[in-house]
Order: structure tokens, then sequence, then C-alpha cells
């Protein structure tokens, strides 16, 4: 159960909403509503349903330029890696974030653990799939075919990143 008021709802669903991803928004908008004398709880849940079904704002080109380098830069630390401890934290971060990106670039909701999964399926069908096969075959020592699905990711927003790519540090 969660309990907020109006004033404290509307500040997680802003803050949730600039991520790209509301856990909360989404169980307002598909949960059960137990408790509501004031009628508050089914604006929200109206309200709730309007958000989602209109989608996540927009994702910046600045946010894939970091998302891809940061990718990029995960192919590259694959790569060089010859350690399989090593290789399993790498190759299950490339598989978030590609899927992450896939969400991003497709105009969806992000998620994590299983919403990843769920929403990547309705997002780009089989993608999850192919990411989890990679995975498996980088556990077996090869990297060829998650670094396949990986670039095949990147390559529908101009391929990996690493030349051109700066950011302005703080002063």
């Amino acid at each position: 159960m969660f309990v907020h008021t109006e004033a404290t709802w509307h500040a997680y669903v802003g803050r949730e909403l600039r991520k790209r991803r509301s856990p909360l928004l989404w169980m307002c908008a598909d949960g059960l509503l137990l408790f509501d004398t004031d009628v508050l709880g089914a604006r929200l849940a109206a309200q709730a349903r309007k958000l989602t079904a209109a989608g996540p704002p927009p994702v910046s080109s600045e946010e894939i330029d970091d998302r891809r380098y940061a990718i990029t830069d995960l192919l590259d630390d694959l790569a060089g890696s010859d350690d399989q401890r090593e290789r399993l934290f790498i190759a299950t971060e490339l598989v978030r974030r590609t899927g992450e990106l896939a969400l991003a670039v497709g105009g969806s909701w992000g998620g994590g653990g299983k919403w990843l999964a769920r929403r990547l399926e309705t997002t780009a069908p089989g993608l999850s799939a192919r990411l989890h096969h990679g995975l498996q075959e980088v556990l077996d020592g090869r990297v060829e075919t998650l670094v396949a699905v990986v670039d095949e990711v990147l390559g529908q927003i101009g391929g990996r990143l690493w030349f051109g790519y700066k950011r302005v540090g703080a002063p």
C-alpha cells in the first residue's frame, strides 16, 4: 500500500516523469483503488491513465549520445577483457543499458528488472530474447552474438560513439 497526499503524488510523479520511468504512475493507472472518501484517488488514477497513455517525454539527443557513448565504452571493455568474471559484469551492464536505450529510442516508458523485459517486448519485440541469448553466449566464452545485437541497436541511431563526443564539465 502506498499513501500519498496530492502534493506528494504530484512531486513523485513529476520527478519520475523527467526520468521517463514512473512506477508510481503505473501503479495508479493500473492498480486497485481501495479507499477514496473524497474522490481524489479516482481523480489521480484518471490523471495517471491519461499520462501513461500519452507516453513519456521525448528523450533529448544529448541523452541519446550519452547512452551511445557509455555503451560504446562497455563494448570496448568487453573486447579488451579475457577474464570471465569481468565479462559477466560488463555483459550484464551492456544488456541493461542496451535495453534501456531501445526503450528510449522507441518512445517507450522505461523500466527496470522485469519491467525492462516486459516493455522491451512491446517496444522492440524479440530484442529481450536476443539480448538474453547474447548474454548466455558471453557466459560460454563467446562475445560475438551480444556485440552484434548491441551494434544493431546502436546502428539505428548512428552507431558507436567515440569520436566527436564531448561534454563540458562544471567550472
